[in-house]
């Protein structure tokens, strides 16, 4: 039901829209109040406190678009491509170098601390006026608070894991107060699950709304938050042993109720890789698997970004947009059209992620990226090496190939497979991706365009939808925040770190229920490079789980597999200890930098929020 978010004004404003008409035909200075409705009366009616909990979904999209935060910087992605040592003196953002410019001026860092505390307002807001409430029925009063205890919750997670103590304030705010005490990491994931233990209680199994919080969404919140809990960073959350147990009981019971897809792909946009045969049909973003995503919804009214609002300015989805590669810049190209989108780089994959996959064997190598590139329309007398061959022309036909990118463990070797860029038989660009500079960039590690066959790499097209207007925030299709894959995954996890009595059996047998439904035959052995980092080995590895191998690494490389791009990752990093060795291993740019220490654990707090509460916060530690 994703008229629910279409809702996008501040809580305290949102039902007065449409209550107070204008308009004034003699002294158009005359008061003439058509109503003295107040917020103080409307949110004690049914209607009005309904609309009050409705205001605390929109903001999820703003928060969710915050991703610098949790993509970039960890072994996945990086703001920019990486072109050492060609551009020794090139710089990224310093989510990803960790250097003394990852400070609290960081805009990243407020962004994403605004919007998360203006949800908890908004939650809040509800929480506290649900007793004003009389002509409501009890169970569905009950409900949704319950949807806005679910909420705050997520809220308190997601900044209790960047910032470590927080403030954590439970009531409605109501005036001004410079007095802000942060408050301790274990007593905020104390409250995080009496929360969530009373959501669990409250929500029904299905919502009334499609979109609303559920049972399901607060089971596989307490999932995350006890294992979280149990690996109890520096001591400092309270965690203990039995956090596992937990993590796995509520992880089984996800399991048992929301099936995984038939195909990973199921779960996202349907697509062709070739413009010229784009999908038209129906698209389906509520798949069984899911068990809670924010909403956007096909009207464009509601779709448009409104710089009106401070606050829930993003309309539509970007998650079409903001992930690498370009395709504008290849022969053939028609610009910047709904073809292949709109590309605007601010999570670029890494070297070493496509390195990750078997890509013969693991189908979600071949749906996350796109390896070819096609002309979109007839190309006459193109030069592809002007500067090696200026005599050298070719052309190609709308449809026909321009670019292809080899997999990681098949490079060409001989001319017969190589493009005619490099003097090859074969009439486009083949890119082995080691050639590529420092893993990005220019083909043939070239400073100037030299080929006229410009690509930055293999598109990472997990998210993309076709036919919706060109442009950054015009899509349409929810995004996934809980799934059942990752439910699997936690209960390996747990399993691995001393849980008992996990339903499907071992921590393998859950890893591989994950894994067997990305492969085109159950029971393969998939191959990854051994070393991820080394851009010239070919060695492989198996990231089949036995009882054997499984470990916390390999349990974070399928994550990786299954879960890129999903506002999941450097929580994952931070939970498990792992951020500065995966991140100086596999980010180019943490690596460059190596300054990546033990105090980015926690992120620093935001300059403005320590200027606005003096003396009340101080920064973190290191900062």
């Amino acid at each position: 039901m994703k008229s629910l978010f279409n809702i996008r004004t501040s809580a305290i404003g949102l039902a007065l829209v449409g209550l107070i008409a204008s308009g004034c035909k003699e002294d158009f200075l005359a008061e003439k109040p058509k109503t003295t409705l107040t917020t103080d009366v409307y949110y004690k009616t049914a209607k009005g406190f309904e609309d009050l909990v409705k205001s605390c979904y929109p903001l999820l999209r703003n928060i969710h678009k915050s991703r610098g935060l949790v993509l970039n910087g960890t072994d996945e992605f990086t703001a920019v491509g990486f072109h050492d040592p060609k551009f020794a003196t090139s710089q990224t953002s310093p989510l990803e170098q960790y250097d003394v410019r990852l400070n609290g001026a960081v805009a990243d860092l407020s962004t994403l601390w605004n919007f998360l505390y203006a949800e908890v307002a908004r939650t809040n807001t509800a929480i506290s006026r649900a007793p004003g409430v009389t002509d409501m029925d009890a169970s569905l009063k009950d409900i949704r608070v319950a949807e806005a205890k679910f909420l705050r919750s997520l809220c308190f997670f997601y900044l209790v894991q960047q910032w470590g103590d927080v403030p954590m304030p439970l009531t409605e705010t109501t005036a001004p107060d410079k007095a802000i005490t942060r408050v301790a990491a274990a007593e905020v994931y104390k409250q995080i699950i009496a929360d969530l233990l009373e959501a669990e209680a409250k929500l029904p199994v299905t919502a009334s709304n499609y979109g609303r919080a559920t049972k399901g969404a607060a089971q596989f919140l307490l999932a995350r938050v006890y294992l979280t809990r149990g690996w109890n960073y520096k001591n400092s959350l309270g965690g203990q042993a039995t956090d596992f147990d937990q993590a796995l009981q509520y992880a089984d019971k996800i399991i048992e109720a929301y099936p995984l897809a038939t195909n990973y792909s199921d779960l996202f946009p349907k697509r062709s890789k070739n413009p010229l045969t784009q999908y038209t049909g129906a698209q389906n973003d509520k798949h069984p698997e899911i068990v809670f995503s924010v909403q956007y919804s096909s009207e464009i009214l509601t779709n448009k970004n409104d710089p009106a609002f401070f606050q829930d300015i993003e309309g539509g989805n970007n998650l079409h947009s903001v992930f690498g590669g370009s395709a504008e810049n290849m022969p053939g190209t028609k610009g910047r059209t709904t073809d292949y989108n709109r590309y605007t780089p601010q999570h670029i994959t890494t070297p070493a992620l496509y390195r990750m996959f078997d890509p013969a064997l693991d189908s979600r190598y071949d749906h996350n990226f796109v390896d070819v590139g096609y002309a979109l329309q007839n190309v006459t007398s193109f030069k592809p090496l002007p500067v090696v061959n200026p005599t050298l022309t070719t052309s190609f036909k709308a449809g026909d190939t321009v670019v292809y990118f080899r997999p990681w463990n098949n490079p060409a070797r001989t001319l017969e497979e190589r493009g005619i860029d490099l003097g090859g038989k074969k009439n486009y660009a083949v890119v082995n991706l080691d050639e590529i500079s420092g893993g990005y960039g220019f083909i043939n590690g070239s400073t100037v365009n030299v080929s006229g066959f410009y690509a930055d790499q293999p598109l990472m097209w997990k998210f993309w939808q076709p036919g919706i207007q060109n442009g950054d925030g015009y899509g349409t299709f929810n995004e996934v925040i809980f799934r059942a894959a990752e439910a699997y995954l936690i209960a390996a996890e747990a399993l691995v770190k001393g849980a008992k009595n996990g339903k499907l059996g071992a921590a393998e047998v859950y890893y591989n229920k994950v894994l067997d439904r990305a492969l085109a035959k159950k029971g393969v052995d998939p191959k990854r490079a051994q070393k991820p980092e080394d851009l010239k080995s070919l060695d492989a590895v198996s990231y089949r789980a036995t009882a054997a191998n499984i470990s916390i690494d390999l349990i974070l490389d399928e994550r990786s597999r299954e879960l890129m791009g999903e506002y999941t990752r450097w929580f994952d990093l931070k939970r498990t200890g792992k951020l500065v060795e995966r991140a100086k291993k596999y980010n180019p740019w943490t690596a460059k930098s190596g300054t990546i220490s033990e105090i980015h654990y926690l992120r620093p707090i935001p300059q403005s929020e320590i200027d606005l509460s003096f003396p009340s916060i101080k920064q973190n530690e290191g900062y």
